[in-house]
């Protein structure tokens, strides 16, 4: 895309104005005219690298703390998000834990019906009868993106959360979900499993969005206990079989995890939803200090990918020109307005 820029115009207004003007005055004018110049060009530049250089369907780069979009494409548009629904998953399962004070320490026993529903994607090897703790079954989820462990998760929590309409644990589990998304405005968003996996109910598709899953991590990052999850290169779980304690090794799916400050957070992948993956990093923290007062500012930024054609390399370029974008607008004093913002 081609960005077209009057700088022949704008230069020539500001040394018509000043033609019959001493030298130095001249040089100081249009030194003032090409900073701006240069400022706009700069935010230009960087919008529009950031906004043509992905080839996914849908992206978007927000600012954790704030909320504030540094770049997007389509970031509304309503599409199959794959695995990265099991980021509402384990955030359901901490929650409950959290308020309920449920002990994460708890055996649950993987049902036949877990297995029957987890399409096929299941990395760790869970069968039925296995048991395993909700915390590892949260790695599990997580990081080798298995589906009956997150089929595990949601039976076992699913009769322990309020169930009004007397659902199946399951389907009791994904309402929750469901409110969950409804509480932090993820208004473009239908969960129907806790997997992600492609699946039908009266014509529905699940789907979300890539702003709307920005909003699920932004929460993700503030609750306690999911950013050491997501950020952990590999984990040994515990999977009790037949009296047998058997330890397992489970890896990240996160090919980025570790670069560029990336600690996490989810990769995702059907036949509809395509590559999918939703990368967070963070920096040092920036310190300013006023007086005998110090102000604190994090640094993190999230990207979201949706329907990718290379999620690990368009990923990485993303962020880049996320931290680009990020310091351009923190240099501008983090301006925030709610047209700009999740």
């Amino acid at each position: 895309m081609l960005i077209k820029i009057p700088i022949a115009r704008t230069v020539l207004e500001g040394e018509k104005g000043l033609i019959s003007r001493t030298g130095p005055l001249v040089s100081r004018s249009i030194f003032r005219v090409m900073h701006v110049f240069t400022k706009a060009l700069t935010a230009m530049v960087l919008a529009g690298a950031v906004c043509t250089a992905s080839a996914a369907e849908s992206f978007i780069i927000v600012d954790n703390q704030t909320g504030y979009i540094l770049g997007s494409e389509k970031p509304n548009e309503k599409l199959p998000v794959a695995s990265l629904t099991k980021v509402a998953t384990a955030m359901v399962v901490l929650d409950w834990a959290r308020v309920s004070e449920g002990n994460l320490g708890s055996l649950a026993t993987v049902s036949p019906t877990a297995v029957e529903r987890a399409g096929g994607v299941n990395p760790v090897g869970l069968q039925p009868g296995d048991q395993a703790s909700l915390r590892d079954l949260i790695y599990c989820a997580l990081l080798a993106s298995d589906n009956v462990a997150a089929m595990a998760l949601a039976e076992y929590v699913g009769t322990r959360l309020p169930n009004p309409e007397q659902l199946d644990p399951a389907g009791n589990f994904v309402s929750h979900m469901n409110a969950l998304a409804r509480s932090l405005f993820m208004k473009r968003t239908l969960f129907l499993n806790p997997t992600g996996f492609d699946a039908y109910e009266e014509g529905a598709i699940p789907h979300s969005t890539a702003a709307d899953m920005a909003r699920l991590v932004r929460y993700a990052y503030d609750a306690g206990g999911f950013a050491f999850y997501v950020s952990q290169a590999s984990r040994e779980v515990r999977i009790l079989r037949g009296g047998i304690d058997n330890t397992v090794t489970i890896r990240n799916t996160n090919e980025l995890l570790g670069r560029d400050g990336i600690d996490g957070v989810k990769t995702g992948r059907t036949r509809r939803a395509g590559d999918c993956l939703i990368l967070s990093a963070d920096r040092t923290p920036e310190v300013r200090k006023e007086g005998e007062t110090r102000f604190v500012t994090p640094r993190r930024i999230t990207v979201v990918l949706l329907r990718s054609p290379d999620r690990f390399g368009e990923g990485a370029a993303l962020m880049q020109r996320g931290w680009q974008l990020y310091d351009a607008w923190a240099a501008e004093g983090r301006p925030v307005s709610r047209s700009k913002a999740l």
